[in-house]
């Protein structure tokens, strides 16, 4: 995870930072997802958990709060789309799974008529 972005959530940055930060990192989420990288997208759920937590425990301005709004959108949709990869890869999961106990049977039974 070297190119990671890395979220700088601490009492010098403002909500605004971390949140564009957030983004970045959920944008990097995808792209691990689509490399079948679910281990890296477990450790930045993490570490975005926590900034995110950070963000919304301080105040926001009210003139960022129209660029707050957007911004949460964009990220719910990013999320949808993390989803929809995660729902991907279960599927293919639950096929090599499926091949798996096929061959595992298959092979059980050749060996029986070997065997006879």
């Amino acid at each position: 995870m070297s190119d990671t972005c890395e979220v700088t959530s601490n009492e010098h940055h403002g909500p605004a930072v971390i949140l564009a930060e957030v983004l970045g990192l959920t944008g990097e989420m995808i792209s691990a997802a689509h490399d079948d990288r679910w281990d890296e997208v477990a450790e930045m759920e993490e570490k975005r958990r926590a900034a995110l937590g950070d963000c919304f425990r301080m105040p926001i301005e009210d003139s960022q709060s129209e660029l707050f709004s957007e911004a949460i959108a964009a990220m719910l949709h990013m999320n949808e789309e993390l989803i929809a990869l995660l729902e991907t890869a279960k599927k293919a999961v639950a096929i090599k799974r499926t091949n798996q106990r096929f061959t595992r049977n298959s092979v059980g039974r050749y060996i029986d008529i070997e065997k006879g």
